[in-house]
């Protein structure tokens, strides 16, 4: 808590937010069924969507991998621009709601913001949510926090790695930094700031116990704090790796693929590579924000690169 009087200061120099990137037209009316449970241990989890939209994936990966990533994407079927999901989860553990990143809010255009909608038809209203674990700051992961000024989880408490709520809250780091990471830093006030001057952020160094069966693990590369969250229950392991990937259709077949967003692009590189090698020796199932929903699976070591095997999909309850 000790961050939230000079943050505050700090964030007041924050510009406007930019205009939403989507402007394809949507090409379906009505919207689609968005949350997916499944249980780890004993644990309730529900993937949550906050929505999708085209997205040109290949304009925005590192100049000297766009080549490979076509190549790589077309032998799935898959042209730019792709249908980039956000995804978002639920842990119900000892009564507490706690939910893994917030999506996107109002940054992003009509397409996405769905994370209230889908969060009420998965039976979890936006208020009685107790915590958010944030694997980092991005405005696609933080945005959901706050919409037209107002908190949408008014009653959670706001979990970040110290590292991640010092750089972004850093008034001379922006001109260091290329597009689009120059310009993350003018939302941060408008999302995180309402909670930071509440009082309702807390930040952690590293790895640590947050509560009984979840920790976090250092994931730093895509941003400078970065950050994963182990679940264990009943031998049974979910890690939610936020940003991990960008681009599956291409990553997946070769990690070394790294995309402008990535703040240190050398250390997100070694991130995925060593993050999927355990991943794939371990046999333990992954969450990913931008995978296609509900974005959770594991991976199989390929003679080249990783091969992604989704979570069975399971709909066994008695009838009501």
């Amino acid at each position: 808590m000790k961050y939230a009087l000079p943050i505050v200061a700090i964030f007041a120099w924050a510009g406007p937010v930019p205009a939403a990137p989507f402007s394809e037209p949507p090409r379906l009316e009505k919207p689609q069924a968005g949350f997916y449970r499944l249980k780890i241990g004993k644990v309730d989890v529900i993937a949550v969507n906050d929505g999708a939209a085209s997205f040109d994936v290949l304009g925005v990966l590192a100049k000297d991998k766009r080549e490979t990533a076509a190549k790589i994407m077309a032998k799935s079927y898959v042209k730019s621009p792709v249908e980039a999901s956000v995804n978002a989860y639920i842990i119900l553990l000892a009564g507490r709601a706690i939910l893994v990143d917030a999506g996107t809010g109002e940054l992003f255009g009509a397409k996405l913001g769905k994370l209230p909608d889908s969060l009420r038809a998965a039976g979890v209203t936006p208020e009685s949510i107790t915590d958010v674990l944030l694997t980092h700051i991005h405005p696609d992961h933080s945005g959901g926090l706050t919409v037209g000024g107002k908190k949408v989880v008014p009653n959670a408490t706001i979990h970040v790695d110290k590292r991640e709520l010092e750089f972004w809250s850093d008034k001379s780091t922006p001109e260091k930094y290329p597009e689009p990471t120059k310009t993350y830093f003018g939302q941060v006030a408008t999302t995180l700031g309402p909670y930071i001057a509440s009082g309702q952020v807390k930040t952690f160094e590293g790895g640590i116990q947050i509560f009984p069966g979840i920790r976090s693990l250092p994931a730093y590369g895509h941003t400078p704090g970065h950050a994963y969250y182990v679940l264990e229950d009943g031998g049974e392991k979910l890690v939610f790796w936020g940003d991990t990937i960008h681009a599956p259709d291409a990553q997946f077949e070769n990690p070394s693929i790294t995309i402008e967003f990535d703040v240190d692009q050398k250390a997100a590189r070694a991130q995925r590579q060593k993050a999927f090698a355990d991943a794939a020796k371990n046999g333990y199932l992954i969450a990913l924000d931008h995978m296609y929903f509900p974005g959770i699976g594991r991976l199989r070591k390929e003679k080249v690169g990783y091969r992604w095997i989704p979570a069975p999909y399971i709909n066994d309850s008695p009838k009501p």
